[in-house]
This record gives C-alpha cells, sequence and structure tokens, in this order.
C-alpha cells in the first residue's frame, strides 16, 4: 500500500525520525514516543495539516513536500476497534494510550487509524523505531503546494 508523508521541506531528511510527534504528541502517540504521521492521500495529508494550523494564510507561503511511502500490507496492523472517544477534540489520553501500545506491538511497525478529519478516510502512524520499518520504502521527496484559494478563502 501507498501512503503519503506531507512535511515542510526543510524536515524532509529527518520526516521519518519521528522525532517532530515524540516532542509535540499526536492524536495515536505521547510525550516521547517517536510516530511518523501519514495518510492514504496526498489530499488527506493536507486536509490534516490544514485543520491542525492555527494560520492558513502562511501555509501558500511555507515549502512543503510530499513523500510517497510503500507499505507492505503485512506490516499494517488493522485494529477491530478504536478507543470510543478516539474522535473527541481535543485528541484525549485514550488515544495516545491506545497507540503506543499498537505501535509496541512485535510485529507491525504501521498502525492504521481512522481520520478525525475526514470520516470514512485513515491515516497511518510509522514506528521508526520498529525493526521492520526498514522494510517500508520511501519514495523522492516531490513539492507541495496548498492552493491560494483554500489557505486564503474564509472557511479555511
Amino acid at each position: 500500500m501507498r501512503v503519503w508523508r506531507l512535511c515542510k521541506k526543510r524536515w524532509a531528511a529527518t520526516a521519518f525520525n519521528g522525532r517532530g510527534a515524540a516532542e509535540n504528541p499526536g492524536r495515536w502517540n505521547s510525550l516521547g514516543r517517536r510516530a511518523v504521521y501519514c495518510a492514504e492521500t496526498r489530499a488527506l495529508a493536507a486536509l490534516e495539516i490544514l485543520a491542525n494550523v492555527e494560520n492558513k494564510r502562511r501555509l501558500h507561503k511555507a515549502k512543503y513536500v510530499v513523500i510517497p511511502v510503500e507499505v507492505p500490507d503485512d506490516l499494517i496492523t488493522h485494529p477491530a476497534r478504536y478507543p470510543s472517544d478516539w474522535n473527541a477534540k481535543p485528541a484525549p489520553r485514550s488515544t495516545r494510550d491506545f497507540g503506543d501500545r499498537m505501535l509496541s506491538k512485535p510485529g507491525f511497525p504501521v498502525l492504521r487509524v481512522p481520520s478525525a478529519v475526514v470520516p470514512g478516510e485513515f491515516c497511518f502512524v510509522l514506528n521508526p523505531a520498529h525493526p521492520r520499518f526498514a522494510e517500508l520504502q520511501v519514495g523522492k521527496a516531490e513539492a507541495f503546494s496548498f492552493d491560494d484559494r483554500v489557505v486564503n478563502s474564509g472557511v479555511a
């Protein structure tokens, strides 16, 4: 399966070390837990950033890249259930605890989780500390920019 990592260009070389999420925990990881957030499409990756950035007008000036990652299907864990409050805002402690447990599973360096931004779509949380993480194939970074109509509109 192909997933997408969207990040600022200046972080492209370190986009898969998980340090950013360890220092700024997300919905599915705790402080200190390295994780890399990806999405099933470039569009969802962009929407996830739009949902989490306060000043959207700055996005059209920032330089972003999108990076494809090929993930063997057998390296992805698909939980049957998630915490009942998984989509609460702000993200609850239960989802971080859940993500930490799931990312510790021996056979799976990738966790499939529902998007809190787009119902029915999925994000993927990668564990760069997992012994099988090297089996993921990271592609070449491509330039990405947010369309001015999105970042300058009154609704974005």
